[in-house]
């Protein structure tokens, strides 16, 4: 059955809603990251980063508006060059090989770029399920919130470390009720990157409380101590 629900954004109606001058109520717009163009709705990949600068083809457009902070009206119709997030004026790319992605410059995004992707022709494809696992080729580790800002920490294009890697990611265990310890400090994060030779790699969330390992390849799981012994910085 057809699912009657807008693919840019989600309305928050707030049960008990404050008051508001003249009888009305507030609400609230909670956007999801997209960006509308030529027609299609594009939303953000948060488990998928550009594989390599270079696969950025050509300039395609720019944002017009950005709809976050400035729109209150459930009732707004998208129109080309809309965004959730990013600022007007921010150019548009595309992508080598990928007629269904677009790309902007994003400082604080491994390989200097986010991407979109639109559902109209593909489905969500980038949790940990659909990686092929056989074709990784080179596994990246990132630490985030250093004194450098995000830092890279290790490289692995071994096959023998990539299989044991990818042996420790497949055999974590999903937790959907874990809470991490966070009595003391917030968790270590970091970011595992694993790339194919496809435009497109798979980037997942890992973080430790200072007693476990966890990761996201789509609901909260977690990773054996194994895992240690690839993350130890040099």
């Amino acid at each position: 059955m057809k699912k009657w629900v807008t693919l840019s954004f989600f309305l928050i109606f707030l049960m008990g809603c404050q008051s508001i001058p003249f009888g009305g109520s507030q609400i609230v717009i909670d956007w999801v990251d997209f960006i509308k163009w030529n027609g299609i709705e594009y939303d953000g990949i948060n488990n998928g980063i550009l594989a390599d600068k270079s696969l950025i083809e050509k300039e395609i457009g720019e944002v017009q508006f950005k709809v976050a902070d400035n729109v209150s009206n459930s009732s707004y119709k998208l129109k080309d060059g809309d965004a959730a997030f990013q600022e007007k004026g921010t150019k548009l790319y595309s992508v080598k090989g990928e007629d269904d992605v677009i790309a902007v410059r994003d400082q604080s995004a491994i390989n200097g770029y986010r991407i979109y992707f639109t559902r109209e022709s593909t489905e969500y494809k980038w949790y940990f399920d659909h990686v092929p696992l056989d074709q990784v080729k080179k596994i990246e580790l990132y630490k985030f919130f250093t004194p450098e800002g995000k830092k890279q920490i290790a490289t692995f294009v071994d096959k023998t470390e990539i299989d044991d890697f990818l042996e420790i990611l497949s055999n974590s265990k999903k937790a959907l009720t874990f809470e991490p310890d966070t009595s003391t400090r917030d968790p270590i994060s970091y970011a595992i990157i694993l790339y194919t030779d496809e435009p497109i790699a798979y980037k997942y969330s890992l973080q430790y409380d200072g007693n476990t390992y966890f990761w996201y390849p789509s609901d909260t799981a977690i990773l054996s101590g194994d895992i240690q012994r690839f993350i130890l910085e040099k």
